[in-house]
């Protein structure tokens, strides 16, 4: 099997039944694994920031940076390879507390936050998601049978 690595602000898609997306670490970040399992396309997105408009040059380089031009650009990259957005099977994780212990940026909660307003003004709803707490997370998106597996500092993995 061969490992698509997403970094930070990144993403990967993929319809080679042989590929295995990750991305590691996701802290305050989102991770967003998506998959059609008829087209058997699928692709993860590894958000930073909820919106462009804290840096429009940054947002145009690097759409994959924010959740309002990254998750957009994740779905029309899976439509290229013959996915339907109807058939979409959305899962999310990330969005966590790290290193603000007081909260005060929430940072993890603004990223959840402008994650769910986009699918809702979308209308997409997501499967499943592991958000949230103070820990940090691995995604793995297996090609060959859409499975999504997300593992927490220390802990097993699980599917999502």
């Amino acid at each position: 099997m061969g490992d698509l690595i997403v970094g930070i602000s990144d993403l990967k898609i993929s319809n080679n039944d042989n590929d295995v997306i990750v991305t590691y670490a996701l802290g305050s970040c989102i991770g967003i694994s998506v998959f059609d399992p008829v087209a058997k396309v699928g692709g993860m997105l590894h958000y930073m920031l909820p919106e462009s408009s804290l840096d429009e040059k940054k947002a145009r380089e690097n759409p994959a940076m924010f959740a309002d031009t990254g998750i957009p650009l994740l779905f029309k990259s899976c439509y290229q390879l013959g996915a339907d957005k109807k058939r979409m099977i959305v899962r999310a994780a990330g969005g966590a507390s790290i290193l603000d212990d007081t909260n005060f940026f929430r940072i993890g909660q603004k990223n959840i936050m402008a994650m769910r307003k986009i699918f809702w003004k979308n209308n997409v709803m997501i499967t499943s998601e592991d958000t949230g707490a103070n820990h940090n997370r691995t995604v793995r998106l297996q090609i060959a049978t859409g499975k999504t597996y997300v593992r927490t500092a220390g802990g097993e993995m699980k599917e999502l």
